[in-house]
């Protein structure tokens, strides 16, 4: 019989289940931070890993399997489009966001055709980023 609260062990063990991890890929190191302060300043998000171009994005994202990715459109070595294809077969249930400047020239079919899941402005605010990490998660606060 316990009293007050239960061990220490098992609380943190539930909190680390419930979280939704998180790969970003961008090539900038700013971004990459903001993001992540951003989503892990929530406690349902964890940032599981980051990845600066397209090809190490694949790469992470075979590894961590992660609940979601947000992805940059204008990487290094292989665009966003072209990453997202790729992940699309390797992890075809993880949904993928593409955080991008080029929001309104990127055509939606094509981002859709490639697994996309949502497209969303960096230019706009980073609450519009983590409400579309929450909905295509399926996080139920």
């Amino acid at each position: 019989m316990y009293r007050g609260s239960p061990p220490g062990p098992l609380v943190p063990h539930l909190k680390v289940a419930m979280q939704k991890r998180i790969l970003i890929v961008d090539d900038s190191d700013s971004t990459r931070g903001l993001v992540r302060e951003f989503l892990e300043s929530r406690p349902d998000f964890e940032v599981c890993g980051e990845a600066v171009d397209g090809l190490e994005g694949i790469e992470k994202g075979r590894e961590l399997n992660p609940d979601l990715i947000v992805l940059d459109y204008s990487l290094p070595r292989i665009n966003g489009l072209q990453v997202a294809v790729i992940l699309h077969v390797l992890v075809p249930n993880t949904p993928i966001i593409l955080f991008t400047f080029y929001k309104d020239v990127i055509p939606i079919r094509m981002a859709h055709e490639a697994g996309i899941a949502a497209i969303v402005s960096k230019s706009d605010q980073l609450t519009i980023l983590a409400d579309e990490v929450q909905r295509l998660t399926g996080w139920k606060n």
